[in-house]
């Protein structure tokens, strides 16, 4: 297990390796399995990432009726209008973000990355990126293993748990993992892709996690669209040459030490934020009034 983003890369220089070799390395030794059955771990969650995306289901709604449809509309404005600022690669990622955070909300299978509430961000660029066969299944694998080395190392520095630290904990982490996997698709070195999810962890410090009536609804859904466009914007900007001048592991850190000191209504507690509007507080009595009737 690594402790550090910085000494993943300073093996792979000294061992003439790219980012995921070293974590799979890493996962054989951990878990003491052969390279076979972890890339097939690795490969049978990419398949259910995949199915999970196919299997989106515009109909369905959430129990609370707070979430579902909104990701075919953001479909439906993709093919049809042609008006957007966002080119049509984006706008994939901000509808599948949004199917994938819905699918969540109403009991499908996802693929928690690193959370259920944070599902969406790593499918929303991955999935399109493959179907446009822009990558191989190869490096598709490859880019999870980027984003699995950069969660556990967050994990282990910071936290992962809105709980424990807020959204940005979750959809933070997640847009790291994300943008990490994204440059390595690009053809990134290591030292980019630390970068990339140093830059995007930057981005969202600080952010609460404030479920309304303690679902991971609103605004949990939306956020996952925020966490794949800033590591896209991220991915591309440590690809342009552009680095974080706060050291990666120096950001982790930091990310948790705001979660440290961030107020408990501000971490899943549905306390504060949204949740403690007034519109926040009708819905959270409406949904236990609906609850206690059944």
């Amino acid at each position: 297990m690594f402790e550090s983003l910085q000494s993943i890369v300073e093996l792979g220089s000294t061992q003439q390796k790219a980012f995921w070799q070293i974590v799979l390395e890493d996962d054989l030794s951990e878990r003491q399995v052969s390279r076979e059955v972890s890339i097939k771990q690795m490969t049978d969650t990419w398949d259910a990432m995949l199915l999970a995306a196919a299997a989106y289901d515009k109909n369905l709604r959430s129990q609370s009726g707070l979430v579902g449809g909104d990701g075919d509309k953001m479909e439906q404005y993709r093919t049809c209008f042609g008006k957007s600022l966002c080119g049509d690669f984006v706008l994939k990622a901000i509808a599948g973000a949004l199917q994938m955070g819905e699918s969540n909300a109403c009991m499908k299978r996802i693929v928690a990355a690193p959370t259920a509430g944070a599902c969406g961000v790593l499918p929303a660029v991955l999935v399109p990126y493959y179907l446009e066969k822009r990558g191989t299944l190869d490096e598709m694998i490859q880019a999870l293993y980027v984003s699995a080395g950069i969660g556990q190392v967050i994990a282990h520095r910071a936290s992962i748990s809105g709980a424990a630290g807020g959204c940005q904990a979750e959809i933070g982490s997640a847009s790291a993992m994300a943008a990490g996997a994204l440059v390595h698709l690009l053809g990134g070195d290591n030292m980019q892709i630390i970068h990339a999810a140093a830059m995007s962890l930057k981005n969202l410090l600080g952010l609460v996690c404030d479920p309304v009536a303690g679902l991971v609804e609103v605004p949990c859904v939306k956020r996952n669209v925020i966490g794949a466009v800033n590591a896209m914007s991220c991915a591309d900007m440590a690809m342009a040459g552009i680095i974080s001048k706060i050291p990666p592991d120096q950001v982790i850190d930091a990310m948790g030490e705001v979660g440290e000191k961030m107020d408990v209504s501000l971490r899943e507690t549905a306390k504060g934020g949204l949740a403690a509007t007034p519109e926040g507080i009708d819905v959270a009595s409406r949904f236990s009034q609906s609850q206690n009737s059944h």
